[in-house]
């Protein structure tokens, strides 16, 4: 059987996957190309992760296609339901990203708390003529450390974020709607650990008493951050979003942050990409990482051999 990982694989799930008896191509196929791509190569696997769209077009196309597979939690660029009503298996690898897009949340947070986005920009024009002035200019940071931390959507990622918060000495409230409450294990190197039990409130209420807020919810039709949230929120307020573009609305952000309601951004996904809009990309206030949540090599490993072995078990058991 062959598998066409058109938006990549690591080197240990295409080993897993041949060792299991599959043919693995590593092809990047253009969207446009990629239906006679997938019918002229008798492809039974399609994986891919954010970039590729797998629509009701393509699976309609391609009736030989026995696996959709998506690298990582989100699957709104995949058409699950029609794919499932047509006998295709849809899988995706949905804690294997987990902790390492949770670390990217901190890695704006600490950047954002210290102005280091802004800093690394300016450093390099200005630091040997003017360091006294960005010495003063960067020296009224703040620690997350007795901090309040709201999370919006509280699942694998949000309470991946939640243990490093609390890791951290942070306060952690969250929300979503389909979670009421949550044990929280945050676990230590020497295999001691603790557990914190979190109640979830109403969105409202984490807006009001966060000085960070971080968000994890899937794509939606309608933002989850507009300017009626940002009215709500506390007034220096940090904001992270490394969920999906479109959640927060670009112009109230921008808006935000130019009132001083919002002290600093920071944005792994856009609501224009792989263009973002240049206002975002241009605000000083604003932390950048081009959509690089799950982009470790530990996470593409665990992603890799995690979708090997759904693909070995659906399949071969089929066979036999």
């Amino acid at each position: 059987m062959k598998v066409l990982a058109n938006d990549g694989i690591s080197n240990s799930g295409i080993e897993a996957l041949e060792q299991g008896g599959f043919e693995v191509s590593t092809t990047t196929v253009a969207q446009e190309q990629l239906i006679n791509y997938i019918n002229d190569n008798a492809i039974d696997v399609l994986l891919v992760r954010s970039a590729t769209k797998v629509r009701k077009d393509l699976i309609d196309a391609c009736p030989d296609l026995k696996v959709i597979g998506r690298g990582g939690v989100g699957m709104d660029n995949i058409d699950v339901e029609y794919a499932r009503g047509k006998g295709i298996h849809v899988i995706n690898t949905p804690a294997a990203s987990s902790h390492s897009v949770a670390e990217l949340v901190f890695a704006h947070l600490f950047g954002g708390v210290r102005f280091l986005h802004d800093s690394n920009r300016n450093m390099p024009l200005d630091g040997d003529t003017q360091f006294k002035s960005l010495k003063k200019n960067y020296a009224k940071g703040m620690e997350l450390k007795g901090k309040t931390l709201g999370i919006i959507g509280f699942g694998r990622i949000g309470r991946e974020v939640a243990k490093i918060a609390l890791g951290v000495g942070m306060r952690v409230v969250a929300s979503d709607k389909f979670v009421g409450k949550a044990d929280i294990k945050v676990e230590f190197y020497n295999g001691q650990f603790i557990n914190v039990e979190i109640e979830t409130e109403p969105m409202k209420d984490v807006l009001k008493h966060a000085d960070f807020i971080s968000l994890h919810v899937p794509a939606q039709d309608g933002y989850i951050i507009s300017d009626k949230e940002f009215e709500i929120m506390k007034d220096g307020v940090g904001i992270i979003n490394a969920a999906r573009g479109g959640v927060i609305d670009e112009v109230a952000l921008i808006k935000a942050i130019e009132s001083g309601k919002v002290a600093f951004a920071g944005l792994d996904t856009f609501e224009e990409e792989p263009t973002p809009a240049i206002q975002v990309l241009m605000n000083g206030k604003i932390s950048l990482t081009p959509h690089i949540g799950a982009a470790t090599n530990e996470a593409q490993d665990r992603i890799g051999l995690e979708l090997a072995s759904q693909i070995i078990s659906l399949l071969k058991t089929q066979e036999a």
